[in-house]
């Protein structure tokens, strides 16, 4: 009965409501003005599939296993890429958190530091008005983990992956690192590779913070709209992808 209900309330509120609405408004419109039901039942269905999970899983699995976690780590430094941050929220030691996918990766860094002893490069500047000023933030969290300060260096001005890696590379250059492991979300790490490939520099790949399982599974739910896709995330990705071959 539960998922029943959930089912139900899958096209009652947004975003399935709005797909509801326009099957309706397209029915309505069928023996009015055909051409505008041809329309709006095309768009109906456009927002459908940019709705349901599957949709997302299916553009999302590709980029996040394009590359693996390797087991042997062969670098001199850990670069983690920011994913997005708050201000002014408190947090223990201090103001300002990190988003969900910037903590995932905050985490293996932090782990990936435990592990290696390696230093670290915090990339992220602030990118909205309203967010925090990533590789700071991360800083004082990964301090308050217990990494020493003198291992941490950061690069607080970049807003865009293409940034993160010209303004890693002048870090790396100053300090003479030549064999990065990039720490970034697995369906990021696709693009931020070809950012860092693009002005030369070779890296090993750890990607976290996956957004779908390995194998993808096919339930009922998966048809019904929910906010919690991930199309939009891949038709970033995917977009930033095509035009860095342009």
């Amino acid at each position: 009965m539960e998922y029943v209900i959930k089912f139900v309330y899958g096209f009652i509120l947004p975003p399935g409501l709005f797909v509801t609405l326009l099957v309706i408004l397209s029915v309505w419109l069928h023996r009015r003005h055909r051409s505008a039901a041809v329309l709006t039942w095309c768009l109906s269905i456009l927002l459908y599939l940019s709705y349901i999970p599957i949709t997302g899983d299916l553009l999302v699995h590709p980029l996040e296993n394009a590359y693996q976690p390797s087991a042997r780590l062969n670098g001199d430094v850990i670069v983690m890429l920011g994913g997005g941050a708050t201000p002014d929220t408190p947090d223990i030691n201090g103001k300002g958190q990190l988003s969900g996918d910037a903590a995932n990766r905050l985490l293996t860094t932090f782990r990936l530091y435990k592990k290696t002893g390696l230093p670290i490069i915090l990339s992220g500047g602030q990118v909205f008005p309203d967010s925090g000023v990533e590789a700071n933030i991360a800083k004082r969290q990964l301090i308050s983990l217990g990494v020493p300060q003198n291992k941490i260096m950061t690069e607080n001005k970049s807003i865009t992956t293409a940034q993160n890696a010209r303004n890693t590379k002048a870090i790396m250059h100053t300090h003479q690192f030549g064999r990065p492991i990039l720490v970034t979300s697995a369906f990021h790490m696709r693009r931020a590779v070809m950012n860092f490939h693009k002005i030369g520099i070779q890296v090993q790949p750890y990607p976290t913070d996956y957004l779908v399982s390995r194998k993808l599974s096919v339930y009922p739910m998966q048809f019904v709209p929910s906010e919690g896709s991930v199309t939009s995330t891949a038709v970033k990705e995917y977009i930033g992808i095509l035009a860095l071959y342009l």
